[in-house]
C-alpha cells in the first residue's frame, strides 16, 4: 500500500502575513471634556492650560479637544479671564496640534438659540484666534442644521469640521437613523470626518459591535472617530472593540483628567492596544510628562483625580452625562441639598420621557436637569410637577430648538399653553445684521466695540465682562503659585490675580493705608 499525502497549499507552506492593522490616532479631551466632566469646567485657568500645552504638542495627537461655549463662559465668570486670550495663548504654546472647539450648532454661550449673524461671528473669532477644528454635535441629530453650521464654519476660516452622530438610548432612536445621518454627513463637502459621540457613556461592548460597522460603512473613506465616557465603566473595553471594527481615532483623557465620568486614560489605553497588537500614534514620554503637570495642577488646587468606574447600569436609566452630573452636585451642594441627588437623577429620567426623549447633550441635558431639580423642589413643598418651568424648557416645548423624535407629554403641553409668557416666547426674533449690532452697542457704550467684546456683551452679563476687562491678562501658572500668591500686591488687579492663584482660599485681606478689603468664602453644603 502506498501512502498518499494531502496536497499542501501555498499558504500552508508559506503562511501569508496578517493584514497590517491601521494605526489608531488619538484626540486629547483633558482640557475641555475632562475639565468639564470632572471639575465642573472651573478647574483650569489660562495659565494652567498654557503650562501643559508644549508637552501636549509633542504627543502626536490628531487634535486637542480644547474649548466650548461652556468652558469659555465659565472662564469669564469664575476666573475673570478673556476667552480670546486663552485661545491665542494656547495656540502659541502648541503650534503643531490643531485646537478643537465643540458646538451644538445654533448656540454660543447663552442658552438661547443664536442667529446666523451671531454664529458666524463666533466661528470667525474662534478661527482667527487659533481654533482650527470644529466638532458639531447637533442635539436633535438634525443633519440639515448641522451641515448649515458646517458650511458657515468653513466659510469663516475653520480648517476641519467633524460631524457628530450623537448616540442615545430611547424607544425612538434607531441604528437606521444613525446610519442615515452618518451617510448624509459623510457626503457633505463641508465635513472632513464623522464621529460617534456618546455623551452619556451608554455604549456597551455589545452595542458597539452592533453600531460601529454600519456607521463605519456609512462614513466611507472619511475618518471615523469615537468619543465616549467612562460613566458606566464600559468605555475602556469598548474602545478596544471599536479599534478592531475600523474606528480611526479615539478620544482620550490624560492623568487626573481621565476616567470617572470623563474619557478613558491614554496611559491604560495604549497598553491595551499594545496587548492586542494594534499600533497607536502617541509619544508616551511626552504624554507622561504632560500628565505629571496635570497632577501638579490638581494637587495645587485640591481637585480630585478621575478614577476608574465600577460597571454601573444606572446611567442607562437616567442618562445624565458626566458634565451635567458634576454641575448638579455643585448646585445641590450650594443649596445644602446634596442628599437629594438620587431623587433629582430619577426625576431626570421621567422629565426626559415627558419631553420626547431629547438626547442628553448640551443644552438639552441642562434643560432636563433644571426641570428635574424644580420638580423635586416642588414636590417637597407640596406642589405639582411642572408647577415651575424654566424659560429654556418653555422654548424647547414651543419648538424653538427643533422637533424631538418622540412625542411631548400632553400634560406638559397643557401646562405650557396656560403660561402667559409662552405666547411671547413663541414669537420669532427678528434677525439683526452685524452692522446693526455694532450700531446698537456703539450707542450704548459710546464707542465702537471690537467683534470680540461685542460678541461677549451680547451673550454674557455686562458686569462679568467689565470685571474681566479690568483684571487684565491672565497670570501664568507655575507649581509654586501658592507661595507667589502670598507675596505683597500693590493694586486691585494684582489682588484678584493673587486670589486666583491660591488653592481653595477661605479668607483674604488686603490693606493700603487706612483702607482694608476682606473677602471670606462662605461654606455651603459641606464644601468650600
Amino acid at each position: 500500500m502506498t501512502a498518499t499525502a494531502t496536497p499542501q497549499t501555498r499558504a500552508d507552506v508559506h503562511p501569508q502575513p496578517a493584514k497590517p492593522r491601521r494605526t489608531i490616532r488619538l484626540v486629547d479631551t483633558s482640557l475641555r471634556d475632562g475639565n468639564q466632566s470632572l471639575w465642573g469646567a472651573t478647574g483650569l485657568t489660562t495659565g494652567m492650560v498654557e503650562a501643559v500645552g508644549p508637552l501636549l504638542d509633542q504627543v502626536g495627537y490628531d487634535a486637542i479637544d480644547f474649548t466650548s461655549s461652556t468652558n469659555l463662559s465659565v472662564g469669564v465668570k469664575w476666573h475673570r479671564e478673556n476667552p480670546w486670550e486663552r485661545i491665542s495663548r494656547m495656540r502659541e504654546a502648541m503650534p503643531a496640534t490643531p485646537l478643537s472647539a465643540i458646538t451644538t450648532g445654533m448656540r454660543f454661550m447663552s442658552w438661547d438659540k443664536a442667529s446666523e449673524t451671531v454664529m458666524r461671528m463666533a466661528l470667525r473669532l474662534l478661527a482667527s484666534h487659533g481654533i482650527r477644528r470644529l466638532q458639531i454635535a447637533e442635539p436633535m441629530n438634525d443633519v440639515g442644521s448641522l451641515l448649515r453650521v458646517a458650511q458657515w464654519a468653513k466659510e469663516e476660516g475653520i480648517e476641519q469640521v467633524v460631524a457628530a452622530v450623537t448616540f442615545t438610548e430611547s424607544p425612538v432612536h434607531t441604528d437606521a437613523s444613525y446610519g442615515r445621518n452618518a451617510s448624509l454627513c459623510s457626503a457633505s463637502k463641508y465635513v472632513d470626518a464623522v464621529y460617534i459621540k456618546d455623551p452619556g457613556g451608554l455604549l456597551t461592548v455589545e452595542r458597539t459591535r452592533q453600531l460601529v460597522p454600519g456607521i463605519r460603512a456609512a462614513a466611507g473613506t472619511k475618518t471615523l472617530e469615537l468619543h465616549s465616557h467612562c460613566t458606566t465603566g464600559a468605555a475602556s473595553q469598548l474602545y478596544l472593540v471599536a479599534a478592531e471594527l475600523g474606528v480611526d481615532v479615539l478620544h482620550t483623557g490624560l492623568g487626573p483628567l481621565s476616567n470617572g465620568t470623563a474619557q478613558p486614560g491614554l496611559e491604560n489605553l495604549v497598553g491595551n492596544l499594545d496587548a492586542l497588537g494594534i499600533p497607536v500614534q502617541a509619544n508616551r514620554e511626552a504624554a507622561a510628562a504632560a500628565a505629571s503637570i496635570l497632577h501638579a495642577i490638581a494637587k495645587s488646587q485640591g481637585l480630585p483625580a478621575g478614577v476608574p468606574t465600577e460597571y454601573d447600569l444606572s446611567p442607562h436609566v437616567h442618562q445624565v452625562p458626566g458634565g451635567m452630573m458634576s454641575t448638579l452636585k455643585r448646585q445641590l451642594g450650594e443649596l445644602r441639598m446634596l442628599d437629594e441627588l438620587p431623587a433629582v437623577i430619577e426625576e431626570a429620567g421621567r422629565v426626559r420621557a415627558d419631553l420626547g426623549y431629547p438626547i442628553m447633550v448640551t443644552p438639552f441635558s441642562q434643560f432636563v436637569g433644571s426641570q428635574a431639580l424644580m420638580n423635586v423642589l416642588a414636590e417637597k413643598t407640596g406642589q405639582d410637577r411642572y408647577s415651575r418651568i424654566p424659560d429654556e424648557v418653555l422654548r424647547f416645548v414651543l419648538g424653538n430648538f427643533g422637533t424631538p423624535q418622540g412625542e411631548i407629554a400632553p400634560e406638559v403641553l397643557e401646562k405650557v399653553s396656560q403660561l402667559p409668557r409662552a405666547k411671547d416666547m413663541a414669537e420669532p426674533t427678528a434677525e439683526r445684521s452685524l452692522a446693526e449690532l455694532h450700531e446698537e452697542y456703539g450707542r450704548k457704550f459710546g464707542r465702537q466695540l471690537t467683534e470680540e467684546e461685542l460678541l461677549l456683551r451680547m451673550v454674557l452679563p455686562g458686569d462679568q465682562i467689565d470685571t474681566m476687562l479690568a483684571t487684565g491678562p491672565a497670570p501664568k501658572w507655575v507649581p509654586d503659585a501658592g507661595r507667589r500668591a502670598a507675596e505683597p500686591v500693590t493694586n486691585a488687579a494684582e489682588f484678584i490675580r493673587a486670589a486666583n492663584l491660591l488653592p481653595k482660599w477661605k479668607y483674604l485681606a488686603v490693606s493700603r493705608g487706612s483702607e482694608k478689603v476682606e473677602l471670606r468664602r462662605i461654606q455651603t453644603g459641606g464644601t468650600q
